[in-house]
């Protein structure tokens, strides 16, 4: 019988080394992740409401329930694993959820993706801080410990 390992699926974050310190620290915040689900609801919802008036259907109100009932599903569903993500900062690391390690020498590019945070490496990685309160204040710290 196959057993499920939750560490497998979940890791846990990558330990601090030996001497390295914790900067900053940032989890995912509910507001945020709620927030950002109502306006995918809002936009595809006006979108579904707009191809059913281009079939002609009689109804199309139907596209927009229909796309904030999906959408609102789905967030219910992965709210556990999208709010338990947390990134940590140190003098020489980015770690991220799931056992992620961005060394800080090798960021490319650290910018604002709609209200989240993208990292992206010399090597073309990408990492998506999501839901994060205050992105403007992440991306300067992250920014500020690189130099």
């Amino acid at each position: 019988m196959a057993r499920i390992d939750p560490e497998r699926m979940h890791p846990r974050p990558a330990p601090l080394e030996p001497g390295e310190v914790l900067l900053a620290e940032w989890r995912a915040d509910p507001g945020v992740y709620w927030k950002n689900h109502l306006i995918l609801s809002v936009v595809l919802g006006f979108a579904a409401g707009l191809v059913l008036v281009a079939m002609g259907n009689p109804h199309p109100w139907t596209g927009p329930v229909a796309a904030l009932l999906a959408v609102f599903a789905r967030a219910f569903y992965l709210r556990s694993e999208a709010l338990g993500d947390t990134w940590r900062l140190t003098p020489r690391r980015l770690l991220g959820p799931g056992g992620r390690i961005v060394p800080l020498s090798s960021i490319e590019t650290v910018r604002p993706f709609l209200s989240d945070v993208l990292v992206i490496t010399r090597a073309g990685d990408k990492h998506l801080m999501k839901y994060l309160a205050d992105a403007p204040a992440v991306i300067a710290r992250i920014r500020e410990t690189r130099r």
